[in-house]
């Protein structure tokens, strides 16, 4: 019998109820993010039909394609923006998702504030650290995130409830989530958006809140070339 992405989903919810029992949380304080990034609506229907109910995505444009409809069907969807944003799409963003995890320039907290303002639809925010100093990556690095963490939440105003971060590929994750934490704690940060398909387990046994997991429930992923 072909295993269905419902399936997967199960097994990744038991996976983490299972984590959250041996490291002595309560059942569930880590809140699953399925991942449907460069899935179609068709691929999500059935994970929405098996309960599913929170969902992320990486851009702004692909969500506002396919999500519309998907709300109309099902009632009480919470959609999280999970990639990197541009100022330019604050506006839609805004107007499509419920809760942001990549904050982590200052134009971008600027630009998200006065389009919530405008929108009167003030969202909760996580910043991004990049907790690898990765070139390459977004986030703010380590050394600068409590100057940016008191910037977005007094100077700029945003309801920010809690820190991000994307481990490099090639590091053992336990240090980072580590790393991600002690910084949420000394800011009085609650939340902690942190675990992958790879790693979902390992970033509830260090605290997480919120883990993002994709392929292991929607099986592998086409990137357009």
């Amino acid at each position: 019998m072909t295993e269905t992405s419902g399936d997967r989903l199960q097994k990744v919810l038991s996976d983490i109820r299972k984590a959250e029992e041996e490291f002595g949380r309560k059942p569930g304080q880590a809140t699953l993010i399925a991942v449907s990034k460069t899935f179609d609506a068709d691929d999500i229907r059935p994970v929405l039909d098996a309960g599913q109910r929170v969902f992320g995505e990486n851009r702004v444009q692909e969500a506002m394609g396919k999500w519309p409809s998907l709300r109309e069907d099902y009632e009480g969807i919470e959609l999280h923006l999970i990639g990197p944003l541009q100022s330019n799409k604050a506006k839609e963003a805004v107007q499509t998702f419920d809760v942001i995890h990549t904050i982590d320039r200052e134009k971008i907290a600027k630009a998200l504030k006065a389009e919530m303002d405008k929108q009167d639809r003030h969202l909760p925010c996580f910043i991004q650290v990049n907790t690898g100093e990765e070139p390459q990556k977004a986030g703010i690095a380590p050394k600068d995130s409590d100057a940016f963490i008191a910037f977005c939440r007094d100077e700029v105003g945003l309801n920010v409830i809690g820190l991000m971060c994307i481990p490099p590929v090639e590091d053992a994750p336990g240090p980072h989530f580590a790393l991600l934490r002690k910084i949420a704690e000394r800011n009085g940060l609650t939340k902690l958006s942190m675990g992958m398909s790879s790693d979902y387990e390992i970033a509830v046994s260090f605290g997480a809140t919120h883990v993002r997991v994709g392929s292991a429930i929607f099986g592998h992923r086409d990137y357009p070339a």
